[in-house]
């Protein structure tokens, strides 16, 4: 069994993390997304090579690996953020439903709706609380009244666990929240708009302890109706919010599998070195 207390590889010694009991049962769901031989490229530089990847539906998929390894260059295939970045280059399939996210006839804008993101740092609109969890239900037209809209803010936040704590501030600026508030605040407009995916990119990076218990507490909660796909350099948290867990390295996926198992009996050294703290 492997233990873990602050969340970061130990140098000097054994890696030691504790696994929840959702986290050590198989992962038998269906693929929700299905990514072959996808490789990246930064202008000349190559960020991913042939990565290909099963994420099931209704599970947190953990991607861990050294910084600069290409954890967040995947996440950002998946939504179509590198779109975004002049001298990206994507080469191969990913599958949302079997359908090809990057398919010409997709619209990337509705694909994010689909495929939600939450970023690292906590990036609320400069707007009041209410309004940041709108937002998305009304450029989408999900939300046609008032009525309507104030049922899909309460229920957002609700699902977020932040309502019984904005409930009486709803139109006060989402930026006058707590660090860890923001990110559930971010969270709730990200699931307002009834996505099928969500993305976490390093979720927990700013926040405290007590903000990274709550962010992760709403995690396993999500899974129950999202696939979840979440990047961290934290293993103990890999261990603690994710049923599969895939270990990047060097812009390659080393392997992928149940987390109880990458954790606890890894295929491929390099896997076991960095889980033990050899290397990272």
């Amino acid at each position: 069994m492997l233990t873990q207390t602050d969340g970061q590889p130990a140098k000097d010694g054994p890696l030691h993390i504790e696994l929840r009991p959702q986290a050590a049962h198989a992962v038998d769901a269906p693929p929700k997304l299905r990514a072959r031989d996808v490789n990246v490229f930064y202008g000349d530089k190559q960020a991913l090579f042939d990565v290909s990847l099963d994420i099931p539906e209704r599970a947190v998929t953990a991607l861990i690996g050294p910084s600069g390894c290409g954890k967040s260059t995947f996440l950002r295939c998946i939504n179509r953020m590198n779109d975004t970045i002049p001298t990206a280059k994507v080469k191969g399939r990913i599958e949302l439903d079997g359908e090809d996210v990057n398919d010409r006839g997709i619209d990337p804008v509705l694909l994010r709706a689909r495929v939600g993101m939450v970023f690292q740092k906590p990036n609320p609109f400069p707007k009041s609380i209410f309004e940041n969890v709108a937002y998305g239900p009304r450029i989408h037209g999900i939300a046609t009244s008032k009525r309507e809209l104030e049922g899909v803010v309460e229920t957002s936040l609700k699902r977020a666990g932040l309502w019984n704590e904005v409930a009486d501030r709803l139109h006060q600026p989402g930026t006058s929240l707590s660090g860890g508030q923001q990110q559930r605040l971010v969270i709730a407009r990200a699931i307002a708009v009834n996505p099928e995916v969500i993305l976490m990119d390093e979720p927990c990076s700013a926040l405290d302890p007590i903000a990274t218990a709550r962010v992760e507490e709403l995690i396993d909660e999500l899974r129950e109706e999202y696939c979840i796909v979440i990047v961290t350099h934290s293993m103990a948290q890999a261990a603690r919010v994710s049923q599969k867990t895939a270990f990047f390295h060097l812009g390659k996926l080393i392997e992928a599998g149940n987390t109880d198992e990458i954790f606890t009996n890894p295929r491929d050294s390099r896997t076991q070195d960095y889980i033990t703290g050899r290397f990272g």
